[in-house]
């Protein structure tokens, strides 16, 4: 008995050891084409960047980040929390750098309004209606939006607006975080123009409140993030939880939502400071290919190690 608890202790620090040590430095491009394109669009390539929640020391999430650019996508979705310190503000701009040159949408989530705070952990496996929201100080998020808008990229909180993609016209719209539900999805409501090849939405918490009326309104992609793809999953069953009403099976990576609209939901690149761990889902950008309907069925997610040309061992926290 007392080399089984011995032995389980070990297993259980080496776990924990990689899980803080090695997995949430393993930064992770995931890939997949989505046919959601008319059929005589031309392919759309969106880098979907999500749940930063930067600190001013991490060095080698800086330049991991700054390194996609090389991908050359044609938009770039960031779907919020992309801060976790007060002068975190000038290290995001750092990390989105290059990528700021080409045509972006952002919103905020939670961890861009408020500082993280410490929780009990197990608090993520209560029922919600038990749950007592904790927010830290504020965060300067006004100044990350101004950046950004400076740069051209469009605030789609609770704004709707159309432009120009790789020479076709795309249109957008999104909601101010439902996890802290600031969303007023009544705001963006209304017609889109037909002669768009898209109809995107973003979110930064995947509610089903929410993404039940962009089906209905007819979008063809949502983007989200939030759930950190369960942030610890177990292999064999997945996430234990999604921090939002979402189901598990949906935690990360696309998926249908109802009969016509397709979900990406980014497993995110942080994690809070509080609890620094990641296990079997590594940190993620995500590569979306959008691809005519008549490309019949949508290729499985795939994902793939992009090192940077420095070791993460310059990361602190």
């Amino acid at each position: 008995m007392k080399r089984l608890v011995t032995t389980t202790a070990a297993v259980g620090a080496a776990t924990l050891g990689y899980a803080v040590g090695v997995e949430r430095r393993n930064w992770t491009l995931r890939t997949a084409s989505v046919p959601v394109l008319d059929d005589d669009a031309y392919p759309i390539r969106i880098l979907h960047i999500s749940d930063l929640h930067m600190l001013p020391g991490q060095k080698s999430k800086q330049r991991w980040v700054a390194a996609l650019d090389e991908l050359e996508p044609d938009l770039v979705v960031n779907t919020g929390d992309n801060l976790a310190h007060r002068r975190a503000v000038p290290h995001v701009l750092r990390a989105l750098g290059p990528l700021l040159n080409r045509p972006g949408v952002f919103i905020f989530g939670s961890n861009d309004y408020y500082a993280p705070k410490p929780k009990n952990p197990a608090r993520y496996l209560m029922p919600k209606g038990r749950k007592k929201r904790i927010h830290g100080n504020h965060l300067p998020w006004q100044d990350l939006r101004a950046a950004m808008i400076e740069r051209g990229w469009h605030d789609l909180t609770h704004r709707r607006t159309a432009f120009d993609v790789a020479g076709q016209r795309i249109f957008a719209a999104g909601v101010d975080d439902p996890h802290l539900r600031r969303d007023r999805f009544e705001q963006i409501a209304g017609p889109v123009d037909a002669e768009v090849v898209l109809k995107l939405g973003i979110t930064h918490s995947p509610e089903p409140r929410v993404l039940d009326p962009f089906a209905s309104e007819g979008y063809d992609l949502v983007l989200a993030g939030h759930t950190h793809g369960g942030q610890l999953r177990i292999p064999g069953i997945g996430a234990l939880v999604t921090n939002c009403e979402l189901d598990r099976s949906r935690a990360r990576g696309i998926s249908r939502w109802g009969a016509d609209m397709w979900l990406g939901v980014s497993a995110g690149l942080g994690t809070s400071p509080y609890a620094p761990a990641r296990f079997a889902c590594p940190p993620e950008a995500t590569l979306l290919t959008l691809v005519p309907r008549s490309s019949a069925t949508t290729r499985k997610d795939t994902t793939a190690r992009r090192t940077t040309r420095r070791k993460a061992r310059n990361e602190v926290s």
